[in-house]
């Protein structure tokens, strides 16, 4: 059996879980289902950052112990992937001693076996917000634009990663597609940031006196330096499933075949990660898929301007399938997309109350009525089509492939008028109506990697021949 091993980022913790985590983690969870549903043994992992300066300030604002603060806001995380049926076979945390602090020092050990740590003094300009140095050219007016904050120069010394070593092999692997950036435009933005050279980066921090024991990962041999969260946190990849404590199960899948990141993350996951395992000896994942970001009203999303959309309050509100329904259908994956609550509203009116919603109503209320029994379910058949946009990681597209023909089992409907058939013609309305719920069995396949729990409602409702309560209540 063929294997899938594939991974969101690790979020931080520092508060409830928003948008930029929910969205790829349920494009990840998307595949992770459309790949057990081809036989595919399929892993898939997520979890959380959770060694950072900004968990610590994040704590400290209100009181709080750091590890408790972490335990609280990582059940916040678990609680909304659960409500998102969120199917990750595992849930990973950098503070877990025994899970990924032993694969975290191993890699250290295997860079360090390579030539490539050393120590040196180093001052910079620190974004906490980033978790990492930034230099005076990345800065609008003295701020970083990103966060708006004004980064901390800090004077340390720390252990260094020999990135440089490594630019032009990883340039290398990319251009000849062993490691696939996707989409292109991804691709294109890497190799020119390689080509202008990479320059070594801090791989530790000094241990400062209010983090905790049990945050931070120490650097072998040297207690007074944690390993810097970069090094640690894309680490999580390998020590997740096993490395440096379990060899059999690292073997069995690594590498990753997928790591869906948003584009932000393209140059640690791009550049540094790729560097690291080559540095270790270690094989390289085979694809990133690097996601644009979601805007409202054409802005990035920001509490000043009054457009941020709680994915939380959107899934208490509308259920966990509508959001996802949204984020897979019209966000596309290699762009930004836009969002903003009336047309979310909009789309779930349009396409699942009056679209999905009225046609399972319809034709299940005819099979109630009119067949003695429940249909057969036909044997599967996916359209390839559907099946390519997935395996090219268009999950828009293969959705937008499930709504033509959800239109056309409806257009077919309101053309052969079974509800009329079924009075002149009793045997061949029978027929008719049995073909349409086979028609919407296939539909249903469909809906499962998406929507898993719509596909769960109308599955159930045609093995019993029964009209579902209300799948989509309308908004107005």
């Amino acid at each position: 059996m063929s294997k899938f091993y594939l991974t969101t980022p690790i979020f931080y913790p520092n508060a409830r879980p928003h948008l930029g985590n929910v969205y790829p983690t349920v494009i990840a969870d998307a595949l992770a289902r459309y790949h057990r549903l081809m036989g595919e043994s399929t892993y898939f992992l997520t979890g959380t950052d959770e060694n950072t300066q900004k968990m610590v300030d994040a704590a400290t604002k209100i009181g709080t112990d750091p590890i408790r603060f972490l335990d609280g806001t990582v059940a916040e995380f678990k609680k909304t992937f659960t409500d998102l049926s969120i199917s990750f076979d595992q849930y990973i945390r950098t503070t877990d001693q025994e899970i990924h602090w032993p694969g975290a020092t191993a890699l250290w050990q295997k860079f360090v076996a390579s030539g490539d740590i050393y120590k040196k003094e180093y001052e910079g300009l620190y974004c906490v917000g980033h978790e990492a140095f930034i230099t005076e050219k990345d800065l609008v007016d003295g701020r970083c634009p990103e966060h708006d904050t004004v980064p901390e120069r800090l004077k340390e010394e720390n252990y260094f990663f020999r990135l440089s070593k490594y630019a032009d092999a990883v340039r290398a692997v990319i251009q000849s597609g062993e490691l696939r950036i996707l989409p292109q435009e991804r691709k294109n933005e890497i190799l020119a940031f390689i080509g202008r050279g990479l320059e070594d980066v801090s791989f530790s921090r000094p241990r400062r006196t209010q983090w905790p024991q049990g945050l931070g990962v120490p650097v072998p041999g040297d207690e007074t330096q944690v390993m810097y969260v970069w090094c640690d946190a894309l680490a999580n990849y390998i020590t997740a499933i096993g490395y440096g404590r379990d060899e059999a199960l690292f073997t069995t899948w690594w590498p990753a075949d997928l790591h869906v990141i948003g584009k932000d993350l393209l140059r640690f996951h791009a550049a540094i990660w790729p560097a690291m395992l080559l540095s270790a000896g270690l094989p390289l994942p085979k694809a990133i898929l690097a996601h644009g970001l979601i805007l409202s009203g054409g802005k990035k999303m920001s509490k000043t301007l009054g457009n941020v959309i709680d994915p939380v309050e959107l899934i208490e509100t509308y259920g966990s399938d509508a959001v996802r329904y949204y984020l897979l259908r019209h966000i596309p994956p290699f762009s930004d997309g836009d969002m903003t609550v009336e047309g979310f509203k909009e789309a779930y009116n349009g396409n699942l109350a009056n679209g999905l919603g009225n046609l399972v109503a319809r034709i299940m209320k005819l099979a109630e009525d009119n067949l003695e029994a429940p249909i057969s379910p036909p044997p599967a058949a996916i359209p390839p089509e559907w099946k390519a946009s997935f395996d090219s990681f268009e999950l828009n597209r293969a959705m937008d492939i499930t709504w033509e023909k959800i239109q056309k089992l409806d257009q077919r409907i309101t053309a052969e008028e079974p509800f009329k058939l079924i009075k002149s013609d009793p045997k061949k309305g029978k027929a008719l109506i049995a073909e349409l719920v086979a028609d919407l069995y296939h539909i249903v396949r469909l809906l499962h990697p998406v929507m898993p729990g719509t596909h769960e409602k109308i599955k159930a409702a045609i093995l019993a021949n029964k009209k579902p309560e209300n799948l989509f209540n309308r908004f107005d």
